[in-house]
């Protein structure tokens, strides 16, 4: 990776994006009382009743396995492995505390994303940041960035880096070589993605539970194996986190910096993708969508994360300052020293659902970014998902480092263009969640009135059934 860039990326995400995260995570949930906390259990009873498939609509469930597709992968399992290895365990602890501030700007970015979706001729909506920097705070100017920025980062540089992971783990697992690996993924994909967003999210419907079950479950029979081991994991967690046990480089420092540098690449909150795939769900309510979104990076960071550290920490592999084994290595020898030879290859067959996943996710927030820019022109989204085929099949045979840093970078962009309009838009979404709660209050289930929105630019057409 070139310096410029190197450096470029360790002071965006090493410093201003730390802060400005957490700061606007920490605003977000002083100002509504804890809404990830209060309405926690809510969450599964939103989410049960998002099930139904309402005429043809995608569904709050459907919604929530897109972005779960996106969210859950890599960093789930090499992003905590190298924060284990730098940071040390405590880096664990720091994760779940910038997962449950995350679940606060979640639940209000994908709220909002909710309130100005459009409206589509097909049936269908669209919706994400763009539309509300436009509808929300009038800045076209700062929409059209954050689209152009979407584009290069999800629609295209992240789509190359996920082929690569796939066609590298199979090579290392099964020895598939790398074109075959990329012509099979494009084969798959380029039937899922010309379906657009409904066929994306029937596929994700099935392939989503089933990859982080299964994942759930190798870690389960870990946990099981060495069940009296646990206790002794959480204490070693928590008194790392407070720099009572020896990190790389610096104690506590690095274990809060790691913690919330991986905590923040792995669930995304804040960085403005997930509610690209959360507008277009069909809910009576905006914050219904946004209760369910937030318990995506709960499933993200404090169930699919604490899954890798336990099978980490629980064997022998991990060991305090030596950072000669890291990322996803380091998981896949920890599997295999659990479960046989075996736990490696079902770590492969995971990382291959995972990636495949998050390219069917990579794909939509281009599409959606493109569609900001050109809705009439159908021709432009055939070149769209050409392209991003030709990159999944160049991606599986490419050393991607100058690529990922640069895709990096523009994510980060990203994210301080869409937190600049969370805060912009900070009335609207505190009054959204007073309407919400009000109705709840009631005992009513609660439902928007576009009638009650009139001096917002919402599309009434969104709202009318």
């Amino acid at each position: 990776m070139p310096p410029v860039l190197l450096a470029a990326n360790d002071f965006l995400w090493g410093q201003l994006l730390l802060v400005v995260l957490v700061g606007v995570g920490l605003t977000f949930t002083i100002a509504s009382r804890g809404v990830q906390f209060r309405y926690f259990r809510r969450m599964f009873g939103v989410l049960a009743g998002g099930l139904r498939h309402e005429g043809g609509h995608v569904s709050s469930f459907q919604a929530l396995m897109v972005s779960v597709a996106g969210r859950v992968g890599g960093g789930n399992i090499a992003g905590v492995a190298v924060a284990i290895t730098l940071g040390g365990p405590g880096a664990v602890f720091w994760m779940w505390v910038i997962g449950l501030m995350g679940m606060a700007t979640s639940f209000f970015e994908c709220s909002l994303a909710q309130l100005f979706k459009r409206h589509e001729p097909d049936g269908t909506y669209r919706g994400g940041p763009a539309y509300y920097l436009v509808h929300g705070v009038g800045q076209r100017g700062l929409a059209v960035v954050y689209s152009v920025l979407l584009l290069l980062t999800f629609g295209l540089g992240f789509n190359a880096v996920q082929s690569y992971v796939v066609a590298t783990s199979l090579e290392a697992s099964f020895g598939v070589p790398p074109w075959a690996a990329g012509g099979a993924l494009v084969l798959i994909l380029g039937v899922t993605i010309f379906g657009g967003i409904k066929r994306i999210a029937r596929v994700a419907e099935v392939v989503v539970p089933v990859m982080a079950l299964s994942y759930l479950l190798a870690a389960l029979v870990v946990i099981g194996l060495h069940l009296d081991e646990v206790p002794g994991v959480f204490v070693l967690i928590f008194k790392s986190a407070f720099g009572l046990e020896p990190a790389v480089g610096g104690g506590l420092g690095v274990a809060v910096m790691q913690g919330v540098k991986r905590g923040l690449f792995s669930n995304e909150a804040g960085l403005g993708s997930a509610p690209n795939v959360a507008a277009v769900a069909h809910v009576p309510h905006p914050a219904n969508q946004g209760v369910v979104q937030a318990l995506s990076v709960f499933i993200d960071t404090l169930i699919m994360c604490s899954c890798t550290a336990l099978i980490i920490l629980l064997s022998d592999l991990y060991v305090p300052g030596d950072v000669a084994v890291e990322g996803v290595v380091l998981t896949q020898n920890a599997l295999a020293s659990h479960l046989g030879p075996w736990g490696a290859q079902f770590l492969s067959v995971c990382l291959v659902l995972f990636a495949f996943s998050s390219i069917m996710y990579n794909y939509y927030l281009g599409e959606n970014s493109l569609n900001f820019f050109r809705e009439e022109d159908q021709r432009l989204f055939t070149v769209f998902r050409v392209a991003v085929l030709c990159l999944v099949f160049w991606g599986a045979a490419q050393d991607l480092g100058t690529v990922f840093g640069f895709a990096d970078l523009t994510m980060g962009l990203l994210g301080l263009v869409n937190l600049a309009g969370l805060l912009w838009m900070y009335p609207l979404a505190m009054r959204l969640l007073r309407d919400y709660d009000a109705q709840l209050a009631a005992g009513g289930e609660p439902r928007l009135d576009p009638a009650a929105w009139r001096d917002v630019d919402i599309d009434p057409a969104a709202w009318r059934d």
